[in-house]
């Protein structure tokens, strides 16, 4: 790559970073519901958890299937017209979500849930790839780190703003001007998210592995161990962030009155166990990356209904968020090395199906569990045990990559 092309594929990096923190408006989602679940005299809607989940589970379901044609989208048109509809999208659905109502969800599941979850599938599938055809194979990792960790990061601005924006005009308010600010600033970033000429494209991605489309990707065990470990990496980390504002309120018996900043501090780990996933594991390789981050979790996870002060909630969190972020940085460079980056689009999207899973049943899960019991103690437990299942199965393929190796 000549030094005009790397200044070109680092400002492609900077954008779809930039985008990608635009989109991370998701993860503040658990600011917002805290405010729909308070009482109507205290300015809520008087939702249950489990009802003020259901938006945020929508998008994440809809998010996670729109990865799929978004990806095979921008392989043939190219990622900035498909990132500019979901920037698009994305604003509207935040939009429309303002003029959900105590007696009415539906502004919020077609908002936030249909519309909002449409548009960042369409944008986050247009970041990565773009981004990793800029640069040699030997880098995917890292690469993909610095891009996706924008989307990790987000709640550090989004969980304060939304709420001195939910203090000063209300719910109504706060989505509708969240929705024309993203709309206006995502759309103009998305402009300079561009793919490389061919001729770079070809001499930075090295050579791709054979098979690598997506009906072939299919057909391989590895395909489906990668899923599984997928799945439950995001079970466990969307878990936590979707409810972390109620959980620290619940856990603390109300002595904290500053769940929202605990969602900033994940964001901040979220987003460098992005990076310092994609760094360790280019030098270490993804399996052994992934068994240790998902062995590190599974620990975590065991011990957060002990938690229930500040300090307490300042170590949990920051551990949840640094091996959840870490997740979202291998196993998009995992799918790359196994199957290449011709495809990238189309192939991570099917992968991404996955985290849209662990993300359903997660946060549905922990809501269910604590509306019925007054805590979340048992669906850690069942996260915990998932962590441990998918650390065996990275385990067992890094073995049994090692014994190809040598054979």
């Amino acid at each position: 790559m000549d030094t005009n092309d790397a200044k070109k594929g680092w400002l492609v990096v900077a954008a779809g970073t930039g985008l990608n923190l635009a989109l991370g408006v998701l993860y503040a989602w658990s600011v917002f519901a805290k405010q729909f679940t308070d009482p109507l005299d205290k300015g809520g809607f008087g939702w249950t958890k489990t009802e003020s989940a259901l938006p945020y589970t929508l998008a994440i379901a809809v998010f996670a299937l729109m990865m799929i044609p978004a990806g095979r989208l921008q392989d043939r048109l190219g990622p900035r017209l498909v990132a500019t509809c979901g920037a698009v999208l994305t604003g509207l659905g935040l939009f429309v979500a303002g003029f959900a109502t105590p007696d009415s969800m539906l502004p919020a599941l077609l908002g936030f849930g249909l519309l909002g979850g449409a548009g960042i599938g369409l944008g986050y599938s247009s970041a990565t790839p773009a981004a990793v055809k800029w640069f040699h194979a030997s880098r995917k990792g890292v690469i993909t780190g610095f891009v996706v960790s924008g989307f990790g990061l987000a709640p550090v601005y989004i969980a304060p703003l939304s709420r001195a924006l939910l203090n000063a005009y209300g719910l109504s308010g706060a989505f509708k001007i969240l929705g024309v600010a993203f709309a206006v600033l995502a759309g103009l970033i998305c402009q300079l998210i561009v793919n490389p000429p061919a001729a770079s494209a070809s001499a930075a991605s090295g050579a791709a592995p054979a098979g690598d489309s997506w009906r072939d990707m299919v057909r391989t065990p590895t395909f489906y161990m990668l899923w599984l470990q997928y799945a439950c990496a995001a079970t466990a980390g969307l878990m936590i962030i979707g409810h972390l504002a109620r959980i620290v309120s619940l856990q603390s018996a109300g002595a904290s009155s500053v769940g929202y900043l605990f969602v900033a501090l994940l964001a901040i780990f979220n987003a460098s166990g992005r990076i310092a996933a994609g760094f360790f594991s280019d030098r270490f390789g993804r399996n052994l990356t992934i068994a240790l981050v998902c062995l590190t979790q599974a620990v975590v996870m065991f011990f957060f209904a002990r938690i229930s002060t500040d300090t307490g909630f300042f170590f949990g969190a920051s551990l949840v968020g640094f091996n959840y972020g870490a997740c979202l940085s291998l196993f998009p460079s995992k799918t790359a090395d196994q199957w290449g980056t011709r495809n990238f689009g189309l192939n991570y999207g099917i992968m991404f199906t996955a985290w849209g899973v662990g993300g359903v049943f997660g946060p549905i899960l922990a809501g269910k569990i604590a509306d019925a019991t007054g805590s979340y103690a048992a669906a850690y437990a069942i996260a915990s045990g998932m962590m441990l299942f998918a650390a065996a199965l990275s385990l067992g393929l890094a073995k049994w990559g090692l014994r190809r190796a040598t054979a």
